[in-house]
C-alpha cells in the first residue's frame, strides 16, 4: 500500500493522540480507525491494522504506570483470565462475522456508557478513597471482564470505557490504578487479537506501525499527567471522551 508522507504524517499525529485519550480514559480508535478506512482499507483490515498502535500504546502506558507504582498486581491472575478468554472469543468473531456489526456495536456500547456516567456515574468511576475487591469478592467483576474482553477482541475501539467500567465499577478501583489496569487488559487480548489477525493476513504494517510510534509517545505523556491530575480532572475527561466517543461512533 503506498502511504504519502502527509499521510504519514497524519497517522504519527493521530496515534499520538489516540496514545493520550486511550490511556487516561478510552476512545481514541475512533480517530484511527476513520483514517485508516480513508486510505482506503476495508473495516475489518483497519480494525485489525489499528491493533499495532494498540498494542504498543499499551506496552509503553503499563511500563509508565508501573515505574510510578500505580500498577495493581496482587488480583492480576483472577482479572487476566475473564479478559483473555473473552479476548479470544472476540478476536474469532471479528474475524469470521461481517464487519457491518461493528458500528452498531459501538454505538450502543458508547450510548450506554454515556447514559450511565450521566445518571449513575459512580457505577463508572467512583468518587473519594475507595478499597478496591477482587474479583472473588464482586458478584458482577468476573463476567463485566469477560464481556470487556469480547467487546475488546472484536471491536477495539471504545474498550477502554468497558474495561474502566469492569474495574473502576464492578471492582472500585481508582481511576488512576483502573487505568493502569485497563492498558495492561488491553495489552492481554490485543496480543491474542494481532495473532489471529497476522494468521488471517488482516494488517498492513507501515501505517500500522506509524500509528504505534505516535501512540508510545502519547501514552508516555499521558501516564506523567494521570499519576499529577486530580481526581475530579480524570472523572470529567472521562466524561467527555464518553460524549467524543458517542459522537464519534454516530458518525461512522
Amino acid at each position: 500500500m503506498e502511504l504519502s508522507f502527509a499521510f504519514g504524517t497524519l497517522l504519527l499525529f493521530l496515534g499520538f493522540i489516540a496514545g493520550i485519550i486511550n490511556t487516561l480514559a478510552g476512545g481514541g480508535s475512533n480517530l484511527t480507525i476513520p483514517a485508516l478506512i480513508i486510505l482506503g482499507m476495508p473495516a475489518d483490515v483497519a480494525n485489525a491494522t489499528n491493533r499495532v498502535g494498540v498494542f504498543m500504546q499499551s506496552v509503553a502506558g503499563v511500563s509508565g504506570f508501573r515505574k510510578h507504582n500505580r500498577l495493581a498486581t496482587d488480583d492480576l491472575i483472577p482479572i487476566m483470565i475473564p479478559t483473555v478468554i473473552g479476548g479470544i472469543i472476540g478476536a474469532g468473531a471479528a474475524a469470521w462475522l461481517p464487519s457491518s456489526i461493528i458500528k452498531p456495536l459501538l454505538l450502543g456500547t458508547m450510548l450506554t456508557m454515556a447514559l450511565l456516567m450521566v445518571v449513575k456515574p459512580g457505577t463508572i468511576a467512583p468518587e473519594g478513597e475507595t478499597e478496591a475487591l477482587k474479583v472473588s469478592q464482586s458478584k458482577y467483576g468476573w463476567w463485566a471482564l469477560f464481556l470487556a474482553g469480547i467487546y475488546g477482541g472484536f471491536v477495539q475501539a471504545g474498550v477502554g470505557f468497558v474495561l474502566i467500567a469492569a474495574l473502576c465499577g464492578a471492582l472500585r478501583y481508582d481511576l488512576v490504578r483502573g487505568n493502569a489496569l485497563k492498558l495492561l487488559c488491553t495489552l492481554i487480548f490485543t496480543t491474542v487479537s494481532l495473532v489471529i489477525f497476522i494468521i488471517d493476513d488482516l494488517i498492513v504494517w507501515l501505517p500500522g506501525l506509524l500509528l504505534a510510534a505516535g501512540s508510545m509517545v502519547g501514552a508516555r505523556i499521558a501516564v506523567k499527567f494521570a499519576i499529577n491530575a486530580s481526581p475530579k480532572t480524570l472523572r470529567w475527561f472521562l466524561f467527555v471522551m464518553t460524549l467524543v466517543g458517542v459522537i464519534a461512533a454516530a458518525l461512522h
